[in-house]
């Protein structure tokens, strides 16, 4: 059960290791956008990425006589690197799944952090079994990316500060991998605001979520193509697939093309990095794409990890 009051409490057991990132303006964006954008710069996040509220609320729940015992999380890079810094703060140790085509900057931040990597290949591995298997042998705790109550609600503590810091939002838009995000934002944005529209962004060609809810049920696109490493999901999760069918009102689908566009806009008008997954809610703005009826705009800029 993922509800405001579970978001509320992660945002409090949370506080000592994620920070309070700031939400930025931009009149250029906002002229070229034909709309008011707030930015939520999870960029200046610790490890670069909204990751860490997810991997902290989970890795502080796990019960204690089993945290001694090390964690496992398969990642393309944005939660390998969160866990491996929650652990860290936890004393304990952290193994990381990772593919072997993620990005070097993730996968040196996070062997930096002190985790133990462990490569696999894509298109031929299950990282999940992999993962599996390194905690039956190990006894350390599996954390998942996106797909389980905790993880979820931790990650909802973004739209919980925004909405805090910026109230009289119309919408708010949030990047779609697995789910976790947009689930625990939804959650709270429309127990907070529910005249608030929650507006989900995919890239074209990893646009799993979008046929799911086309269909009725979780659709799965294998090894999605796409610019955007960290949307790369190949279906929503389990648990954050109901949630999206009830609360996400439309998803926009992005090109790799917008995307750079929105990256290099963002880099030359506001200086900042953000890397394509944390660009793609820009890009739907930048590219017309939301209803005019979002006159003030909530953009979750979730990673800057490029």
């Amino acid at each position: 059960m993922i509800d405001a009051a579970g978001i509320r409490a992660a945002a409090e057991r949370i506080r000592p290791i994620a920070r309070r990132t700031p939400v930025m303006t931009s009149r250029l964006f906002d002229a070229a956008a034909r709309t008011q954008a707030f930015f939520k710069c999870e960029i200046f996040q610790r490890g670069g990425a909204f990751k860490i509220r997810g991997a902290t609320n989970f890795l502080k729940q796990i019960p204690a006589p089993d945290l001694p015992r090390g964690v496992v999380a398969f990642s393309s890079g944005n939660h390998a690197q969160a866990v491996a810094i929650a652990a860290a703060e936890l004393g304990t140790r952290a193994t990381i799944v990772m593919p072997d085509d993620a990005p070097p900057a993730k996968l040196g931040a996070t062997r930096a952090y002190g985790a133990e990597v462990i490569l696999y290949d894509r298109l031929r591995d299950d990282r999940e079994a992999i993962g599996r298997r390194i905690a039956e042998d190990t006894g350390a705790t599996l954390v998942p990316p996106f797909d389980h109550e905790w993880t979820i609600a931790g990650q909802g503590t973004v739209a919980l500060e925004l909405l805090e810091e910026v109230p009289n939002l119309d919408g708010i838009v949030v990047p779609i991998g697995g789910g976790g995000l947009i689930s625990g934002c939804s959650v709270i944005a429309k127990a907070m605001a529910p005249h608030i529209k929650v507006i989900g962004v995919e890239p074209e060609d990893a646009n799993d979520t979008f046929l799911s809810l086309q269909a009725g049920h979780r659709v799965r696109i294998d090894h999605p193509e796409t610019i955007a490493d960290g949307l790369r999901a190949p279906q929503p999760g389990v648990l954050t697939f109901p949630i999206i069918q009830q609360h996400v009102d439309e998803i926009i689908l992005v090109s790799d093309r917008e995307i750079q566009h929105a990256q290099a806009f963002l880099a030359s008008r506001l200086k900042i990095v953000v890397e394509p997954s944390g660009a793609a809610t820009a890009a739907a703005a930048l590219s017309g794409k939301l209803a005019p009826s979002i006159r003030r705009a909530g953009i979750v800029l979730s990673g800057g990890n490029v």
